[in-house]
């Protein structure tokens, strides 16, 4: 298990997804400034924002939990109607991420 907070591979993950840490601040619905923490290891993350994460990476919420650190709790699986609201939440973020794309 990581100790601190995997930088290098929620970077890489987000490279191989073509997406960037403003995606996913916008997807968990937290501003750059609190990704920033978290990459920074100065912020923990949340049982929801494990789940969006690990949903925008393609990998387990497990994975996502342990790359940032040992106490980040790992979503529960039976909540149904709370990894519907994330998705919808990041689905929002991306179109209008894309939007905002198209009209520069």
């Amino acid at each position: 298990m990581a100790l601190f907070f995997d930088r290098q591979w929620f970077e890489e993950k987000l490279a191989e997804r073509g997406l960037n840490p403003r995606i996913m601040a916008a997807a968990a619905g937290m501003s750059e400034a609190d990704l920033a923490l978290a990459f920074k290891d100065q912020r923990e993350l949340s049982a929801e924002e494990v789940g969006i994460f690990a949903d925008l990476l393609g990998v387990p919420p497990a994975e996502v939990a342990d790359r940032a650190g040992v106490s980040t709790p790992v979503p529960g699986q039976g909540d149904l109607a709370g990894r519907l609201g994330a998705l919808e939440r990041k689905v929002a973020a991306l179109e209008a991420e894309l939007a905002r794309l198209k009209g520069r």
